[in-house]
């Protein structure tokens, strides 16, 4: 029987490379600032494996957050808790390379105009996506 990984390990994992990734770290050089194998922390980004405590508080000193970053938007906050400009998206999306270089690419343009024009595209792109099929 396989057991599933749990949604908040999943979540922190995560957040875990979310953060790895914006410094452009990579997974071996958190794994030798941890003394732990880059399987682990596939392992631990993945949540197929839990975070202890202690390593959850170095993990979060290493890449410089408070251990509170790693939880934010977990499954089962109470409503009361939640940032309400905190949207689930955008830890997904920036945890992808593509979302991330993405990011980064849209902040460097300085031309609000290009700015414009470019979220335009993004946003016909993704109604074309949407519109269905005419058969």
């Amino acid at each position: 029987m396989t057991k599933l990984p749990n949604s908040i390990d999943m979540h922190v994992g995560s957040r875990v490379r979310m953060r790895r990734k914006t410094l452009k770290m990579t997974q071996t050089a958190l794994a030798d600032a941890l003394g732990l194998t880059f399987q682990q922390v596939q392992k631990y980004e993945k949540g197929a494996n839990r975070i202890g405590a202690g390593r959850l508080q170095h993990i979060a000193h290493f890449l410089q957050v408070p251990i509170e970053f790693l939880f934010d938007g977990a499954p089962g906050e109470s409503m009361k808790d939640i940032n309400p400009l905190t949207f689930d998206y955008v830890p997904d999306f920036v945890a992808t390379s593509d979302g991330l270089a993405l990011l980064k690419a849209f902040t460097r343009l300085k031309d609000t105009a290009i700015q414009r024009r470019v979220l335009n595209l993004v946003e016909q792109l993704s109604q074309q996506q949407r519109a269905p099929v005419a058969p």
